[in-house]
């Protein structure tokens, strides 16, 4: 039975995971209709522009919450190395220490990358900037800070894929904080 939902904002959790399980490819509408209660008409009602319309959604929703939480306070904070230690806590939370797939990592990956590439570069580009600022902020040299931000963004996401893959939250854990004393260590 179809459920009423009062806006589009209400179903986008729901969305996020059905693409982070099934990808954006294997995410029918059949299976979107299953797990928000929507039917067709209703997911079409608030989505006219159909599946891409719901993953570019949720993926400006991503970026929205990424920007307010991590990105933001990495460019702003006064103290840039309790912006950095505070950016690997929350982002090991919103991964639920690697059991939680990262949906931006995940259509980077698939056949959809082209589909949201622009989005997709975006998250990953703001992301690097905005640590290596923090770090050469918090002493680094500012032509090591970005190498060090590459390294640091992209060990999470093979953080991510790895702790999934062998079903180990240690090892994200292990890997995290690795990269978090490397940023955090007196250059």
């Amino acid at each position: 039975m179809a459920r009423t939902v009062a806006e589009r904002s209400d179903v986008l959790p729901l969305l996020a995971e059905v693409f982070r399980e099934h990808g954006y490819e294997g995410a029918s509408l059949s299976l979107i209709s299953t797990a928000t209660g929507l039917g067709k008409g209703s997911l079409y009602h608030f989505f006219p522009g159909g599946k891409a319309e719901m993953a570019d959604t949720v993926l400006a929703e991503i970026d929205g919450w990424f920007e307010t939480n991590v990105f933001r306070p990495l460019r702003e904070a006064d103290d840039p190395a309790a912006a950095v230690a505070a950016m690997f806590a929350t982002v090991a939370d919103y991964f639920r220490s690697g059991r939680r797939v990262c949906l931006v990592g995940a259509l980077s990956l698939s056949d959809a990358r082209d589909r949201f590439a622009g989005r997709l570069r975006d998250y990953f580009a703001h992301w690097v900037e905005d640590l290596a600022g923090a770090l050469a902020r918090a002493g680094h040299a500012p032509e090591t800070a970005g190498a060090l931000a590459e390294e640091a963004v992209g060990g999470i996401q093979g953080a991510v894929v790895l702790a999934r893959a062998l079903d180990r939250t240690e090892v994200f854990e292990r890997i995290v904080t690795g990269l978090r004393e490397r940023c955090l260590a007196r250059p």
